[in-house]
């Protein structure tokens, strides 16, 4: 399979494409990974992408096209991929777009995760992170067996700060401000397949409805 996961921050995309990455042998990419690994492997494009990164400017377009493009080409790709919040804005889902055309690649579809302001507010600001092994808990559906200690590696639970209420109502307004236009844009490619993400399980069993997948 080869698709793109839209949804706001706590939409559940990364739970989701854990779950189809299990059916197929597919591979989950974001941004944040690719230019880590490009960086980690002193590729040129990540040696340029290091320089913006450690002034704490973002990495231009261009450069993340680049990026995605030797990603795309990597063997582990041939079985499909998921992009993970990628793209962001309408000039990425454009470039995108050409990239995905040069490389004769044809995306499945466009998957929106829809999911009520409410309910992601209440998904964010109950969730905890260890410091040490990045675990996810969650105090009212998943905590940890003892409170703020990690069941895996014993390190510290934490909230992180870009999860307190006020954070997440900030990062939901750039979402929405940025990102929710590009909903638009898949629409009118005729691309886009809007599911309700209240539960991962059900948005799994909707998608593989959709391609097919028994």
């Amino acid at each position: 399979m080869r698709l793109i996961l839209l949804g706001a921050p706590g939409a559940g995309k990364g739970t989701v494409a854990k779950m189809l990455t299990a059916i197929d042998g597919s591979v989950q990419i974001s941004t944040g990974d690719i230019l880590r690994a490009a960086v980690k492997e002193g590729t040129d494009l990540g040696k340029e992408a290091q320089g913006y990164m450690s002034r704490g400017e973002l990495v231009p377009d261009a450069l993340i096209m680049g990026i995605m493009g030797e990603r795309l080409l990597e063997d582990d790709c041939q079985s499909g991929f998921l992009l993970d919040g990628f793209p962001r804005t309408i000039p990425q889902a454009e470039a995108l777009k050409e990239l995905l055309t040069k490389l004769n690649i044809e995306l499945d579809g466009v998957v929106n995760l829809n999911v009520p302001r409410d309910v992601i507010l209440d998904r964010l600001t109950t969730r905890r992170t260890c410091e040490d092994c990045g675990a996810i808990y969650n105090v009212k559906s998943n905590p940890p067996k003892v409170e703020g200690v990690c069941d895996k590696c014993g390190g510290k639970v934490v909230q992180r700060d870009d999860e307190t209420e006020e954070a997440i109502s900030k990062r939901l307004d750039v979402f929405n401000e940025q990102t929710a236009p590009l909903v638009g844009f898949y629409e009118k490619e005729g691309m886009l397949w809007d599911i309700n993400a209240t539960s991962s399980d059900e948005v799994v069993a909707v998608i593989k409805e959709k391609l097919g997948i028994a």
